[in-house]
């Protein structure tokens, strides 16, 4: 198939609009079969549940072209079981794990054009969205759903690609309760963070980093991704990245990447990381679905006048790069996927 015209080496992590998008809907307690449209636009009921009380969540995943032209998805089941988890904690109809699937590849097929060609540094970004499109006044869980995906050919997430980024500690703001709706991938807590990053990226940070609202003491989330550090010794190399299961999100890149340190021989450890601790490590980085690994050189804490510092704002630390170079091929084809994480299309 002919190729979109789109000038795939300077794409952006943006929207492109493309030709379908898929959609289900879940009415009188069961879900109806896939529909495909080529409109933009989603008609709501003007009082849905999902506009005024934020029932809401939604996934990202990456398609990517091997230098076979194959088209590869990455981890797919990860996301229908995260999706599935959000439900739960927002009280929506779950979504089936072939259903998820079969609305994927019908997206990506629909749009097969639209992948990014092999070498590209490009991705094709499939959206699955699961609104509470019922209307209903009174606050309450919504009885109609809309299952929803769209796709979009985007470039790296960050304008600096794969290059050390700097973030701005958020002291005065929260991502998400102790107890609240953290691990799920929910809109609102994307929106609690907006202000954040707005003052970070004022004062010309990247993103912020956050620490757990509860303590603050421990590190929690880099604005839309997790975080890790790593810590160089004498006969080893550690991956710690920190433990918080009610309150951060289960990153599936994370989740991949410290499969990756564990078959190179490195040790990995999940725990509560105090932010003091992060003078005591060589390299530290960002990881989600959209940036992949985002190496940071720079942690700036404003109101105790102190950077962290890893490495050079020039250059990746040499551990990030590994990883970050060791999962990319596997999603591209370019080695041999041990874990069965892709899938083709």
């Amino acid at each position: 198939m002919e190729k979109a015209r789109l000038d795939w080496g300077n794409l952006i992590f943006g929207y492109t609009k493309t030709d379908y998008n898929v959609r289900c809907y879940y009415r009188d307690g069961k879900w109806g079969e896939l529909e495909v449209s080529s409109s933009e636009n989603i008609n709501l009921h003007i009082a849905s549940v999902s506009l005024h009380y934020g029932q809401q969540a939604f996934e990202g995943l990456k398609i990517f072209e091997g230098k076979d032209g194959k088209a590869r998805v990455f981890r797919l089941e990860e996301n229908a079981k995260r999706m599935q988890l959000s439900s739960e904690g927002i009280l929506m109809a779950k979504i089936p794990t072939d259903l998820f699937k079969k609305a994927v590849y019908k997206v990506v097929e629909l749009n097969r054009k639209f992948i990014p060609p092999y070498g590209s540094g490009a991705s094709l970004y499939a959206r699955p969205l699961l609104i509470g499109s019922g209307g209903k006044l009174g606050i309450g869980p919504s009885d109609e759903f809309m299952f929803a995906i769209f796709v979009s050919p985007v470039g790296p997430y960050f304008k600096e690609g794969f290059k050390p980024v700097s973030l701005l500690l958020a002291r005065n703001h929260d991502r998400t309760a102790p107890l609240g709706t953290g691990r799920y991938k929910v809109g609102g807590n994307y929106a609690a963070s907006f202000i954040a990053m707005k003052e970070a990226k004022n004062k010309g940070f990247s993103n912020v980093l956050y620490l757990d609202a509860l303590h603050k003491k421990y590190i929690d989330e880099c604005g839309p991704a997790n975080f890790f550090a790593i810590k160089k010794e004498e006969n080893k190399i550690i991956y710690v990245t920190p433990k918080a299961d009610k309150t951060i999100l289960a990153s599936i890149t994370n989740k991949s990447l410290m499969k990756i340190a564990e078959n190179l021989g490195y040790e990995v450890i999940r725990r509560e990381l105090e932010l003091e601790e992060l003078d005591n490590f060589d390299e530290a980085g960002a990881c989600g679905t959209a940036a992949v690994i985002s190496p940071i050189w720079k942690i700036r804490d404003d109101e105790n006048n102190k950077n962290y510092i890893f490495g050079t704002k020039e250059k990746a630390g040499e551990i990030s790069t590994i990883l970050y170079n060791k999962l990319l091929a596997i999603q591209t084809g370019d080695i041999k996927d041990e874990h069965n994480w892709v899938e083709f299309i």
